[in-house]
């Protein structure tokens, strides 16, 4: 792992006690890890409904984690979450498009109703910083690229929906409250502890756990969607980021984390049997299949990183090759 933010930085770290909401998920658990690194005090809440249990396991026993099993549907687990907390990381969710097309009620029960108990929670308790997953979906239906903070579109999913209604509840209560909030625009989010498994799975470890066992990886479209993958350090830094800075201009702001470039999936998956083919050379003759495109998915995503870079001091240390190396590394020597 690379600096993930300047040393003078980390004191903040060291004495804060953090609260990761979905801290057994793939983003929640490598935040706990890296936190806990950095000798911050961690506390876990999760009902693993999505998290797995495993993604714990590396550290369930540090003496500075401690893991709440609870729902963010339920006020009082909340409050009692956020009791003594000095910053919130708030990843929990239920994400997929196409789950929540399937079940939208569900879809905003947790991801608005859970936010709205977690927002009150904090403000109640006096937690210093609310730092939340957003979401690129939230450029909806927009076609202009680079993605930039301020001009949006309509959503296309349900889920999209829950995402902004989160960027709108937490203005709201910065201006009501006085609840310092940031929020993390995620742009398709890839790497190590990302579960292969399951129908509402990421595309790349799906492709992946194809490819591993030579079986074709199934496309949605013609292969041209195109999306700027995100390594997991590079959430990771803009999480850290987020906590640390001291710039009064980067708070009560919404931002996009992501490499700023543009990969389509034809691409991506040229990447990965590349790289898988280091370890397997039968990997780089597998074809891949085509189905229809995905319902409520934008043809392309790319984000601009500048505003990120200008208040945050945001610079990604993984590219998305970079970062595929890594993954692919990961994947090969823990799912054989």
């Amino acid at each position: 792992m690379k600096n993930l933010i300047d040393k003078n930085k980390t004191a903040t770290l060291a004495t804060s006690k953090i609260l990761v909401t979905g801290g057994a998920g793939f983003i929640g658990s490598n935040l706990c890890k890296t936190l806990l690194d950095f000798n911050a005090e961690v506390v876990c809440l999760d009902n693993f409904s999505t998290g797995k249990r495993h993604n714990l396991k590396r550290f369930e026993d540090h003496p500075n984690f401690r893991l709440i099993e609870a729902d963010i549907r339920d006020e009082e687990a909340c409050k009692k979450a956020c009791e003594n907390i000095d910053y919130v990381l708030h990843q929990a969710a239920l994400g997929s498009v196409p789950r929540s097309i399937k079940d939208p009620q569900l879809t905003n029960e947790v991801n608005v109703g859970g936010f709205l108990n977690m927002l009150v929670a904090a403000k109640d308790t006096g937690v210093k910083r609310f730092i939340y997953a957003a979401s690129s979906s939230t450029y909806g239906d927009s076609s202009d690229l680079p993605k930039i903070e301020d001009n949006i579109g309509k959503p296309l999913s349900p889920y999209a929906v829950t995402k902004y209604v989160n960027e709108l509840y937490a203005d709201v209560f910065q201006r009501t409250y006085g609840l310092e909030s940031i929020g993390l625009r995620y742009f398709n989010v890839f790497g190590r502890h990302q579960d292969p498994n399951g129908a509402y799975a990421a595309v790349i470890p799906k492709f992946v756990k194809k490819l591993m066992n030579h079986e074709s990886p199934i496309i949605n479209g013609d292969g041209s969607f195109s999306r700027d993958f995100t390594y997991i350090d590079n959430v990771i830094q803009m999480n850290l980021l987020a906590i640390t800075t001291d710039n009064p201009k980067a708070v009560n702001q919404v931002y996009n984390v992501a490499c700023g470039g543009r990969t389509d999936l034809n691409e991506l998956l040229d990447i990965l049997q590349s790289e898988l083919a280091k370890f397997d050379p039968e990997i780089s003759k597998i074809s891949a299949e085509y189905g229809a495109a995905r319902q409520g998915d934008v043809p392309h995503s790319q984000a601009s990183i500048e505003k990120a870079k200008e208040l945050l001091g945001y610079r990604p240390d993984f590219s998305v090759k970079e970062g595929l190396t890594e993954a692919v590394s990961w994947y090969w020597n823990n799912l054989k």
